[in-house]
């Protein structure tokens, strides 16, 4: 299991530490959602049905999209999660089987974190100072038995429209540089050359940088720096309405993290003072090659109840 490094860490929080502080200063006023206080989905409020039905206008192939990768103990993940199967045949002992037409059955057993792989964050996975988004504290919700607010459970299906950017084919690389700020320079720049000419309420935004190719390759790469959304960029899409960021990336951000951006900042900005969600390790390298630039998003997460993330398997439909 891939861990993320120590080192860069605390060279991350150094870096970031240098000019975050007034940064950090403006998250101690925590904001109140628009949908009032009993709100539990953030900007998924966007995604109405009259959204859903004109994103479904989006599909002219019928082609579906599997963007989850698969999930397995070699995963990459940060640490410290992991993540394992066990295969068992319960009251199958010495190859006992049950009744007269010898039924024998496998089970499994799932260990390990939900974090891992392909996976949404929920907007109780990340607070300032304890403070969680809609001014939520910590010891009002996060129990040890589970989330008694913003549990996974609590995302609505989801089907709205998505904006796949090609954000390594704008800057002419396979592949983006670790530590690769995507900001409004890069943003606008993808939508141009992809003929996008909108970012709405609504949608979700995932961004290609062909970091995904790394998965297998070099794991020690990848799974400890990362390039992604800048400060900046982040801000933009506030502005838009986006209901969810993702990217092809294990973290969605920039890691290094941009010079006076905090550490995991951007997760922040997004999750806490915003309610947008992150989806991470989305596999869009088909959806750039095909062209599929902007397609239907569907989504039904698991319904774990109390549950702060969750592994996933998003379907893009073109």
């Amino acid at each position: 299991m891939i861990r993320f490094h120590r080192a860069l860490l605390a060279g991350a929080l150094l870096v970031a530490g240098i000019g975050a502080a007034s940064a950090h200063d403006s998250m101690k006023d925590c904001k109140p959602s628009k949908w009032g206080k009993d709100d539990q989905i953030g900007n998924l409020n966007y995604v109405t049905a009259e959204k859903t039905l004109a994103a479904t206008k989006l599909i002219t192939k019928g082609k579906a999209y599997s963007l989850g990768i698969e999930t397995n103990r070699n995963t990459p993940a940060f640490p410290p999660r992991n993540y394992s199967v066990v295969i068992m045949q319960p009251n199958q002992v010495n190859g006992t089987s049950l009744g007269p037409t010898k039924l024998t059955y496998n089970d499994d057993v799932v260990m390990g974190w939900n974090g891992v792989g392909s996976q949404i964050d929920g907007i109780g996975h990340i607070g300032y100072d304890g403070v969680y988004y809609n001014c939520t504290h910590a010891e009002d919700f996060a129990k040890v038995t589970g989330l008694t607010k913003f549990g996974i459970e609590t995302i609505p299906p989801i089907a709205t429209k998505a904006i796949i950017l090609d954000i390594a084919g704008l800057l002419g690389v396979d592949v983006m540089k670790e530590g690769t700020p995507i900001n409004v320079a890069e943003i606008e720049g993808a939508m141009k050359r992809q003929g996008i000419k909108s970012i709405e309420k609504g949608d979700i935004v995932i961004f290609h940088t062909g970091w995904l190719t790394l998965l297998g390759k070099d794991d020690k790469r990848y799974g400890s720096v990362e390039p992604g959304l800048g400060k900046e960029g982040a801000l933009y899409l506030v502005d838009k309405g986006v209901a969810a960021v993702g990217a092809d990336t294990w973290g969605v951000e920039a890691v290094p993290f941009e010079k006076g951006v905090g550490v995991f900042e951007i997760h922040q900005i997004l999750l806490q003072q915003n309610g947008i969600f992150i989806l991470e390790t989305m596999n869009v390298a088909p959806l750039i090659k095909d062209g599929a630039y902007e397609v239907l998003f569907t989504l039904g997460a698991s319904r774990l109840t109390g549950a702060v993330q969750a592994i996933i398997n998003p379907i893009a439909i073109k």
